[in-house]
């Protein structure tokens, strides 16, 4: 028996890194998962790793800031799924520059997809959600549901080069409160994970194997870190690394467990005490 069986759950961007082991963690206590990717390679393989553990999983995949992404996710969840209980808001990914240098696109670019792609999946979740909730209150029944959004230390701290990711962020851990006061009456909770230096695609030391650069919306997109600046941050944080997926994905998992009932509106650093 898991802690998340009979609950589905929707988990954004999980094709790959910090998502793909979000979506395994659920899976492998129960939960069927709505698969989410860019790209419909990486969603089938999550979708085949979950299989491969006895789990649940389909695919909606496509750009999250599409206009209709929301509510067509929601659909999946609701139609191919039969219901909806966690929604984890992993999907993004940073475009820097410092403010001087920063194009409107860049800008906007980064506070969809952070920002405006979780608002609108949440919304879509609104109707499904109140009237879940109004049925179950009927039966005597009271089922918890979860929200998890990702956030990152740049958004609580600030950082140099991060003008849009770091506003994104901080945007999200704003959503995240202000939702916890509006859904608790609903029996839901509303947590932020807010991760410091995770080592994954968009952190990889730029003299290992891709150029430093992912295609993102057709736009070439620069990622990766100097080996320099990864070794600076490893000596800051007291647990001497970067952490990993799974890591990472346990933190998240933490809110969308029955664990945390009564826990709604916080956000939790994973920082490795940095």
């Amino acid at each position: 028996m898991g802690q998340l069986d009979g609950k589905v759950a929707i988990v954004t961007g999980s094709g790959r890194g910090i998502g793909r082991d979000v979506a395994l963690r659920l899976a492998r206590d129960g939960a069927a998962v709505v698969v989410n990717d860019l790209d419909e390679g990486p969603a089938k393989e999550t979708i085949a790793l979950i299989e491969g553990i006895g789990g649940r999983a389909v695919a909606c995949n496509g750009d999250v800031t599409a206009k209709d992404f929301g509510d067509r996710i929601v659909d999946v969840a609701v139609k191919q799924l039969g219901g909806l209980h966690v929604i984890v808001n992993n999907a993004g990914y940073t475009w820097d520059n410092v403010i001087q240098k920063m194009s409107d696109e860049q800008w906007y670019a980064i506070m969809d997809v952070h920002v405006t792609a979780p608002f609108r999946i949440l919304r879509a979740f609104a109707p499904y959600l109140r009237e879940q909730f109004e049925a179950e209150a009927k039966r005597g029944e009271r089922v918890v549901r979860k929200v998890v959004q990702i956030s990152s230390t740049s958004g609580v701290r600030g950082n140099a080069g991060q003008v849009n990711y770091s506003s994104a962020k901080a945007a999200v851990t704003g959503m995240t409160r202000t939702l916890a006061k509006e859904w608790g009456r609903y029996a839901v909770t509303v947590n932020c994970v807010a991760f410091g230096y995770i080592q994954t695609r968009l952190t990889k030391p730029l003299a290992e194997g891709e150029a430093g650069t992912i295609e993102v919306a057709g736009r070439q997109v620069k990622v990766g870190v100097q080996g320099a600046r990864i070794a600076a941050m490893n000596q800051m944080i007291p647990l001497g690394r970067g952490g990993l997926p799974a890591e990472a994905a346990g933190a998240v998992y933490l809110f969308c467990s029955p664990d945390s009932d009564f826990v709604s509106g916080q956000t939790l650093l994973v920082t490795g005490g940095a």
